[in-house]
């Protein structure tokens, strides 16, 4: 079972640095939290120089009061292990706790996160300083958890340092066991890469054709992730041992680390940080772009980890770095539907980031609350106002969970493998973007889920459709799982190219999609990429298999890769042929009845067009299609418990919204009954409970 925080109700937070702020202003500043319904802290977590300023000599005074006068005045405390940033008398007496680039440049003292997992010095000086810490707050009334560092594989998720060589060495030897086995794993016959000596084995190195073994290269980004778990399991075993009362997390999400293995294996429950206006500054192309709304996504991935988590760091201001700001000043209402945006997804605590603006240092244009100037602010008061909404929500919606009738499978394999495999990447980036963004349009919850080796078949059932756009990686075992999903009455939907590697990454010599071809009773006969002067071709489909148009009128295409298909099973039902290119008229997409459930597959990237037409062939609708009509710039999302509903809504547009609902429907956020138009603000919220 995933593993949730568990608060009775819903929690505002703010990120703390007591080390930057002088003492007279703690006061105040708790007092002014207090007024606004805050009742947790962040600190800590970069205070290492202060809690050892020179080695061994370990200084604890000024945490101290600030836990203390934290605790006068209510406020429970979450503690960050220091060790994202090392104190300068570290890194210059022992430069081996340093990482370095591919090239063997060792990445310098001055920025944060420029040391190696793999060292031994720096994995014993950050236990020390943990435990010292552990000794010290374990048993304080005020503490509650634990942040293990902070943002592991932020920054830079690449680990080339003399240590990380050796350490990845030894991973191998422990996965392989012998030489023999590495090479047939890693396709070494292949230009006399052949190993005959543990001693030769080192990760990635640069190369004339920079094209590393891309055998080795995935191999080293599960051993890059196994290297960050086992550093931060190490944390996580001290703390538990002297603070068996207190909770244990880290923040995230970021690459080649998988969370999920994280959390299981370490975490109480898994947290993360949530920016939406990265979404604008790299907004998604085509026409009716989610912008930061599409941060939904990245939240849903979080609640495949832990069903309910904790917001570390949420966006309260504008962003950006020393040199530049990045991202415009939330406008009015903003900062409350961010922070909806992350309770609808799962979110039981919310930590805002910061407290007040940063006036020195690589952060003082990410701003916090307050502005360098310390005085009341319009985002103040909005959050203000969302503290007092928490006193009516926070008990409704603490613990429920998210509904959704649909998932988009995702794993680490594909993603790292993808990270190499660079045409892989952006064709399954495509393909979800258009699912989540058509599900989203048409109000139709989703979950993201990770298939994982021990995932078991009750894992999938809990939904009636299940989407597996590009699975180039899909080994046997996983393959027999979603068979037993299908045959138990379950949909499942595949794209292009699936199934054409296995777990080492390896083409084997066998018809695709591989080792779902039986299920899905057809095979690949030939297949081309979509790209340059090579046109997309056009679809057909339907009974009558018409011309497949928009509903401006503009005919669809089968982009990006085009599997063509051909069918090895009688009770295979052809839904969509190619309709031009040499291979007009031949299958390109196929449903399939087994059991009690359907497979298809679709042998092109998904196109907006391609799911709206799924999802009304696959019966999927809005939960609340028959009584709330909602546009398109709503997101709906249901938080449910005890058999209770809370329908979120949450409007993204900077203009106001007409909806309406056919049911009497009472707004928890200001205890208003509804029926008939509702009208929602510019970037308004309303939690409905019928």
């Amino acid at each position: 079972m995933a593993k949730s925080i568990r608060n009775d109700r819903l929690q505002l937070g703010v990120c703390y640095y007591p080390e930057h702020w002088p003492e007279s202003l703690w006061s105040d500043d708790f007092r002014r939290m207090r007024e606004m319904n805050i009742s947790v802290i962040r600190i800590a977590e970069f205070g290492w120089a202060i809690l050892e300023p020179e080695e061994g000599n370990f200084r604890f005074e000024l945490f101290d009061k600030a836990v203390d006068l934290a605790h006068e005045y209510g406020l429970q405390v979450i503690l960050g292990t220091p060790t994202a940033t090392p104190p300068a008398w570290l890194t210059e007496k022992y430069p081996e706790v340093l990482n370095a680039s591919r090239e063997g440049v060792l990445f310098r003292h001055g920025m944060r996160r420029h040391y190696n997992y793999s060292s031994a010095k720096y994995r014993e000086l950050g236990n020390r300083i943990t435990a010292k810490m552990a000794e010290r707050y374990g048993n304080h009334p005020a503490v509650i958890g634990w942040q293990i560092d902070n943002e592991l594989n932020c920054e830079i998720s690449e680990f080339y340092a003399e240590a990380d060589h050796a350490a990845f060495r030894e991973w191998v030897r422990n996965k392989y066991g012998t030489l023999d086995r590495l090479n047939e794993a890693w396709g070494t016959v292949v230009w006399s890469q052949t190993y005959t000596d543990w001693g030769q084995i080192y990760l990635s190195r640069p190369n004339p054709g920079q094209s590393p073994n891309p055998h080795l290269l995935l191999d080293e980004k599960r051993f890059t992730s196994d290297n960050a778990i086992s550093f931060a399991g190490e944390q996580a075993d001290i703390i538990r041992a002297a603070a068996p009362s207190q909770w244990i997390t880290t923040n995230g999400l970021f690459g080649r680390l998988d969370n999920h293995d994280l959390t299981e294996q370490h975490l109480d429950f898994f947290s993360y940080d949530s920016y939406p206006q990265f979404a604008t500054i790299f907004p998604e192309g085509g026409v009716e772009p989610l912008m930061d709304r599409r941060w939904g996504a990245s939240l849903s991935n979080v609640r495949s980890v832990s069903p309910q988590f904790c917001v570390m760091e949420q966006q309260a201001g504008p962003g950006g770095w020393v040199n530049r700001i990045e991202m415009a000043s939330p406008r009015p209402g903003q900062l409350r539907l961010w922070t909806y945006q992350s309770v609808l997804h799962g979110a039981d605590m919310v930590l805002y980031f910061r407290w007040r603006t940063a006036t020195v240092g690589t952060e003082i244009y990410w701003h916090g609350i307050n502005d360098y100037h310390n005085r009341p602010n319009r985002r103040v008061r909005e959050l203000t106002q969302v503290g007092e909404e928490f006193t009516r929500l926070g008990e409704l919606a603490a613990g429920s969970e998210y509904k959704a009738g649909i998932a988009i499978i995702r794993d680490y394999d594909n993603q790292w493998d993808a990270e190499f495999d660079v045409w892989h990447g952006p064709l399954n980036g495509q393909s979800v973007k258009s699912w989540y963004k058509q599900l989203q349009y048409q109000h139709i919850p989703a979950d993201y889920l990770y298939l994982k080796n021990d995932t078991l078949v009750e894992d999938l059932l809990r939904y009636e459709v299940l989407v597996y756009p590009h699975p180039a990686i899909l080994p046997d075992e996983r393959a027999a799982v979603l068979e037993a999903y299908v045959r138990q009455g379950g949909k499942l939907v595949f794209g292009a190219r699936t199934g054409y590697k296995d777990i080492h990454g390896r083409c084997p010599m066998r018809p695709l999609p591989g080792p779902v071809a039986g299920l899905c009773g057809i095979t690949v006969e030939d297949f081309t990429l979509i790209k340059g002067t090579v046109e997309a071709p056009l679809l057909q489909w339907g009974a009558a298999l018409e011309n497949v148009k928009t509903t401006g009128g503009n005919e669809i295409r089968a982009a990006g890769f085009n599997d063509i298909l051909s069918v090895e099973a009688e009770d295979v039902e052809v839904t969509a042929v190619y309709a031009s290119d040499y291979y007009a008229g031949q299958p390109a997409m196929t449903k399939r009845k087994v059991g009690q459930g359907e497979v298809w597959y679709y042998g092109a990237a998904f196109s907006e067009p391609v799911v709206d037409k799924l999802l009304e062939w696959l019966g999927l609708e809005s939960p609340v299609k028959e009584w709330l009509t909602l546009p398109k710039s709503v997101e709906m999302g249901i938080r449910s418990k005890d058999g209770q509903d809370l329908i979120f809504l949450l409007n993204y547009s900077g203009e106001p919204i007409a909806a309406a609902s056919s049911r009497p429907v009472k707004d928890v956020l200001t205890g208003n009954m509804l029926h008939g138009e509702i009208s929602l603000p510019a970037y308004g919220v309303m939690v409905l409970e019928q």
